[in-house]
């Protein structure tokens, strides 16, 4: 398992195209060349001013490293102006632990649910009973993620911390969620996202 960020952005009214096009330019590659796994990037079908994306990285010291390597390197100190003036917020980023996840070629909508289990062992197991079975009748259960609860190595980019999540990833035009309020401390929260071309 990997060290994945799930990050939220939100953004300026109508900038999020622009952010968009600047980030499929320059920043997917100039992460890889800093040795960042770029996966997917999506908008958000319920707010049009959110840009939801992930990376991943092999472990914590690494992530500093690379982390280090793009922010400081070339192409983000080249644009990071014109990608700053497109956001309010670029805080909400949630450290995890788990696969990555990248939507597979040709899919359509995707939906990552965040959920704030009582006990994330047991949640995890009650998740993989529930929804495996349902993933086998049509819709696939990609990406399982737990909360990684090392410190944030790289303090000039906030994480959500004292939580603790399970984040999945399905892709298609998903049933209701089953009944896990027992198992949750809150609702769980569902992003509908289309994944950038």
């Amino acid at each position: 398992m990997t060290i994945v960020e799930l990050r939220q952005y939100t953004l300026r009214p109508g900038a999020r195209d622009t952010l968009i096009e600047l980030f499929e330019q320059e920043f997917v590659t100039g992460q890889e060349a800093a040795g960042i796994t770029v996966g997917g990037r999506f908008r958000d079908l319920d707010d049009p001013d959110r840009f939801v994306w992930l990376r991943s990285f092999p472990d914590m010291t690494e992530r500093a490293r690379a982390l280090r390597a793009f922010y400081y390197g070339p192409v983000w100190q080249a644009h990071r102006d014109a990608a700053n003036a497109t956001m309010l917020d670029s805080d909400d980023v949630l450290l995890l632990r788990g696969p990555g996840f990248t939507a597979p070629a040709g899919a359509g909508q995707v939906v990552a649910t965040i959920c704030h289990p009582r006990d994330t062992a047991a949640f995890a197991g009650h998740v993989e009973r529930r929804l495996r079975p349902e993933a086998a009748a049509g819709t696939p259960l990609l990406a399982l993620h737990r909360t990684e609860h090392a410190e944030n190595d790289f303090p000039a980019l906030p994480v959500r911390t004292g939580e603790d999540v399970l984040v999945w990833f399905t892709v298609g035009d998903t049933a209701p969620l089953p009944d896990l309020s027992a198992h949750l401390k809150a609702a769980p929260q569902r992003l509908r996202l289309s994944p950038v071309s």
